[in-house]
């Protein structure tokens, strides 16, 4: 079994920032790209930003230049801070691991967290 635990959701003014981690525990054999995604009320699930084992990061444009996302390897752990924050980042922020577990090492498959609530607001 594998799981992906978000935390550091919240409440948060306009212009604020806030940091977001989310750990993957389990039978995991190695993680490959790790994300994180977002869904606003009544809209699709979004990609905000990836990252590969390697370290190349992928933003989503309206994203960029105001979130950071980074990883440590050794602890199955992606962090995505995020800065000047605006009444549109709000959301719930999932976390997305591709990896392969010990019952499945020939191919990564997707796993995702249960969501953490970001609000923007004054």
């Amino acid at each position: 079994q594998v799981q992906l635990v978000e935390s550091g959701g919240g409440l948060v003014q306009p212009g604020g920032s806030l940091r977001l981690s989310c750990a993957a525990s389990g039978s995991i054999f190695s993680v490959n790209a790790m994300g994180w995604y977002r869904q606003a009320p009544g809209k699709q699930r979004d990609l905000v930003a990836t990252i590969t084992s390697g370290g190349t990061t992928n933003y989503a444009d309206s994203v960029k230049g105001r979130f950071t996302i980074s990883r440590d390897n050794a602890k199955n752990t992606v962090y995505l801070q995020m800065y000047s924050l605006k009444p549109e980042d709000t959301a719930v922020y999932y976390c997305n691991a591709q990896l392969r577990t010990w019952q499945h090492v020939v191919y990564a498959r997707d796993y995702w967290g249960k969501g953490t609530l970001v609000t923007v607001s004054s």
